[in-house]
């Protein structure tokens, strides 16, 4: 017989960073639809809030909306989920469409699609329920899944805190010009900014770029160079 802790130890198991994304099928406010094969070639944040008809969730939902034609630029698509059921998902976005204004958004229709849950299977194979914030609500998990379908990035927000947008946009930015320049990001980084290039593999090539006259490449020591990538190369990536 199981105890309570190994079925909460079931509960929170979560993919990591690296890994294929759980595969799953599921009925939405846009349809049914097979995750991630619907989204073969495009990058998807899939996110989970607590419950349909709360505040936080409805600031967060309005700014989705907001910002969905800047996703859509960047080749994502979202995909929410909460483990309320569909006919609950419909109402509240209808109210949200119809009756909510809220720092200057309103008239805001959701048009990606919203899982119903109810099962909390998606949420539980996603750790989205932590069972030491609550057993019947999933976090405000965001998981970033590129083209391929591998798991980029994971972040977790309590129940009380609101997502930062601008971070999610950061990042999602951020994973598309590692990808594309071959690169890594400093601390901060926006688009613009100074890039790292990869540490050197040899004392040789080390050797060469502390001693290298170009201008767009600095080292601050043999392992630690950064070189310049012009905003406009970072904004191509939404044309692509």
């Amino acid at each position: 017989m199981e105890t309570q802790d190994q079925n909460q130890n079931q509960v929170v198991t979560m993919p990591r960073i690296g890994d294929k994304a759980p595969e799953f099928k599921a009925v939405t406010t846009q349809g049914n639809i097979n995750f991630p094969q619907d989204y073969t070639g495009k990058w998807i944040i899939l996110f989970s809030h607590p419950a349909d008809f709360t505040p936080v969730c409805t600031s967060e939902f309005m700014t989705f909306a907001n910002m969905q034609k800047e996703f859509d630029e960047l080749n994502t698509q979202l995909v929410g989920l909460s483990v309320d059921g569909l006919h609950s998902h419909i109402a509240w976005l209808r109210t949200i469409k119809e009756k909510i204004e809220y720092k200057g958004m309103k008239n805001m229709d959701v048009t990606f699609p919203l899982i119903e849950d109810i099962s909390m299977n998606v949420a539980k194979a996603y750790g989205m329920i932590q069972p030491n914030e609550n057993t019947t609500q999933a976090v405000r998990a965001v998981f970033f899944i590129d083209p391929k379908g591998v798991i980029r990035t994971i972040i977790y927000y309590p129940l009380s805190l609101g997502r930062n947008f601008d971070e999610l946009k950061r990042v999602l930015i951020g994973l598309q010009t590692v990808d594309a320049y071959g690169v890594a990001l400093p601390a901060d980084w926006r688009p613009g900014d100074d890039v790292i290039i990869p540490p050197a593999g040899t004392c040789g090539a080390a050797k060469e770029r502390m001693e290298s006259s170009d201008e767009d490449q600095t080292c601050y020591d043999w392992f630690f160079c950064t070189r310049k990538l012009p905003k406009e190369k970072v904004d191509e990536l939404r044309k692509k």
